[in-house]
């Protein structure tokens, strides 16, 4: 084992560095946390959760009338997207299909936080 002396000041001022960063982090995570529309939800939920066919979500990939990303092969949209959509009368679904898809992918994404910090 190796052991490292540093002076006391600089202690100080690495913890409130720490300190510093771990404020920040936590600030994003509850910005995240109140900002659903920032959420990314793949094809399968959004065709699960609103009811659409995956017919429908490619002819609007099609048509240039979605934004979505691709990664490895799935398509993934953002809750802001799915709900310009709505907006715009492109997909018909009612706002409770469109919480419970938030929900979904809320609970979803703590799910693999919690693996993830189980390793």
């Amino acid at each position: 084992m190796e052991v490292i002396t540093i002076e006391s000041q600089a202690f100080r001022d690495l913890q409130s560095k720490l300190n510093t960063i771990a404020k920040f982090v936590s600030a994003l995570q509850k910005k995240a946390e109140e900002q659903p529309e920032d959420d990314w939800v793949d094809s399968y939920d959004v065709c699960t959760f609103l009811k659409i066919g995956n017919k429908t979500l490619q002819r609007l990939r099609a048509a240039n009338a979605v934004t979505y990303s691709r990664i490895r092969g799935r398509n993934y949209y953002r809750i802001s997207e799915i709900q310009r959509l709505m907006k715009n009368n492109l997909i018909r679904c009612s706002d409770e299909q469109l919480q419970e898809l938030i929900k979904n992918n809320r609970f979803y994404v703590e799910q693999r936080r919690n693996t993830k910090t189980d390793r």
